[in-house]
């Protein structure tokens, strides 16, 4: 895989799966095993928990994560006292999770750990800055179950995205599924000087005027759209949105007659909760939405096979996926076999 000697370029990378069983730890232990020569320090952790033997829901078989010697991770003190190698105690810090206090550590030699991490992005980034500190060159994080908010350029450098055939039997339907986060993600980014008016706003829905002000329309939400309508386009077309875009507020955007005019400015493709059909209404209209932050995709891995038993072709898929978007694309569990 061409992108892997890209990796180290980076300071953290996430590995994000669109659903459960997508093959997200085989990719990880693929990155893992060839990042093993490295002169980089790796850590590893996870938001939420992963390297169980055993899908908790569907009871099948699930690859462990697998660690090199000199590797760091960072896991619970429940899931520490579980490793399946020795290591060297480096912190133990007075951050808890509920599954007790997170435990930095270094392999002393290669084995198998369980990863349950931070519960929140706020706190894998506060983590992977003291991780900086302790000497770790590249931080990788392992999400958890849908947890694309972790892909945000907030929490991480880069981050590979693993979708599969639990995603959807129906290659057309997975193509499309898949195909919409990886629109979204390209959202191209705003101009650097906008968006330093930006960046310090957390709260509401502010417009952008044409001489470039940038004025509070007075909404606090997108869920208060219905009811101030009157208030959104007292100073333009354009708009920057603090929080999420739903659904509610595109088929109301798209319904407005100058729907071609309407730029919305987000901080970055997580921020859409909105349904594909509707977001691409919204686009198709004419309407447009930016980010502040553009994401770094660095390549898709598949996984064609669903733990209820179905398969689909892996080549086919491959091939459907890199037809559609401008991304290798690899089935990681072929490429370790050989």
């Amino acid at each position: 895989m061409p992108f892997l000697k890209d990796i180290e370029k980076y300071k953290s990378l996430s590995i994000v799966g669109l659903e459960k069983n997508t093959g997200k730890t085989e990719c990880l232990n693929y990155v893992l095993s060839r990042l093993r020569d490295s002169r980089k320090q790796i850590a590893l952790t996870s938001i939420g928990i992963d390297g169980e033997s055993r899908d908790q829901v569907k009871q099948t078989h699930k690859p462990e994560i697998e660690l090199s010697e000199g590797m760091m991770f960072v896991t619970s003190e429940i899931h520490y006292a579980k490793r399946k190698l020795f290591s060297e105690v480096i912190d133990v810090s007075n951050q808890t999770t509920s599954l007790g206090r997170l435990v930095t550590a270094k392999t002393v030699h290669s084995g198998k750990v369980m990863l349950s991490g931070p519960a929140s992005n706020a706190e894998i980034i506060s983590l992977i800055a003291d991780l900086k500190t302790k000497g770790v060159d590249l931080t990788i994080v392992d999400g958890a179950l849908s947890r694309k908010s972790l892909g945000s350029p907030a929490v991480t450098d880069a981050m590979i995205l693993a979708t599969g055939a639990a995603l959807s039997a129906n290659i057309p339907q997975l193509v499309f599924k898949t195909q919409y986060v990886y629109d979204l993600i390209q959202l191209t980014e705003i101009e650097s000087e906008l968006k330093q008016n930006l960046l310090g706003i957390d709260k509401g829905i502010w417009a952008i005027t044409d001489s470039g002000e940038v004025k509070d329309t007075g909404i606090s939400s997108v869920l208060m759209i219905k009811k101030e309508k009157d208030k959104l386009f007292q100073f333009g077309t354009d708009f920057f949105v603090s929080g999420a875009i739903t659904d509610q507020f595109l088929d109301f955007l798209k319904n407005q007659k100058q729907v071609d005019k309407i730029r919305l400015i987000i901080r970055d493709f997580t921020r859409v909760f909105a349904n594909p059909e509707t977001y691409y209404s919204f686009i198709k209209k004419g309407g447009r939405i930016q980010v502040l932050d553009k994401a770094n995709l660095l390549a898709i891995t598949i996984n064609p096979v669903s733990p209820d038993g179905y398969r689909l072709n892996s080549d086919e898929l491959k091939l459907a996926l890199e037809s559609r978007l401008q991304v290798p694309v690899y089935d990681v569990k072929r490429i370790s076999s050989k």
